[in-house]
């Protein structure tokens, strides 16, 4: 899982990406490809 400070970015890489907000943490999710996970800060 990526730790990175901008989400947007991330989002556009794949078609099915989410970003979801978990605990007051802001993650994006992919069930099709789980190398895209990623967690904001």
């Amino acid at each position: 899982m990526k730790i990175v400070n901008s989400l947007k970015t991330l989002k556009t890489r794949h078609r099915q990406c989410r970003v979801i907000r978990r605990r007051g943490r802001v993650y994006v999710i992919n069930k099709s490809n789980p190398r895209y996970k990623a967690r904001q800060g």
